[in-house]
């Protein structure tokens, strides 16, 4: 079992979430109105998954070229709330042979500041 570098992101912001669905066109007002949010029974708004689902990407495209991904998948666990401060955490655990391609193949985490798992998921890539 190999771990890979923790990537560490920037604490999320209500901005960044109003950004994100001007950019992704996703504006379901519970990522963006705190009143909707709050009626909706989640406490305030809350990030988009896709987001987070793309900090993972993010990760992956650190840890190896882009060219190698060939899967990549994940799970949802717990929202994610402006205030927090997410890391993303990999490890390659086992390795496969497909079509003649060697593969490493790994697990993706990303857990907030007080270690709350947010997604986790499941990745191979091209061995170098």
């Amino acid at each position: 079992m190999s771990e890979l570098e923790t990537l560490q992101k920037d604490t999320i912001t209500h901005t960044q979430l109003v950004r994100y669905a001007g950019a992704s066109g996703d504006f379901n007002p519970i990522h963006t109105v705190v009143p909707i949010g709050e009626e909706a029974g989640l406490g305030g708004v809350i990030a988009h998954g896709m987001l987070v689902m793309g900090m993972a990407g993010e990760a992956l495209t650190k840890w190896f070229p882009r060219q190698n991904l060939r899967a990549f998948k994940v799970r949802f666990s717990a929202m994610t709330r402006p205030g927090e401060k997410l890391s993303i955490e990999g490890i390659i655990d086992d390795e496969k042979s497909v079509d003649g391609e060697r593969r490493w193949i790994g697990k993706i985490f990303v857990k907030n500041e007080n270690g709350e798992v947010k997604l986790k998921g499941g990745f191979e890539v091209k061995k170098p």
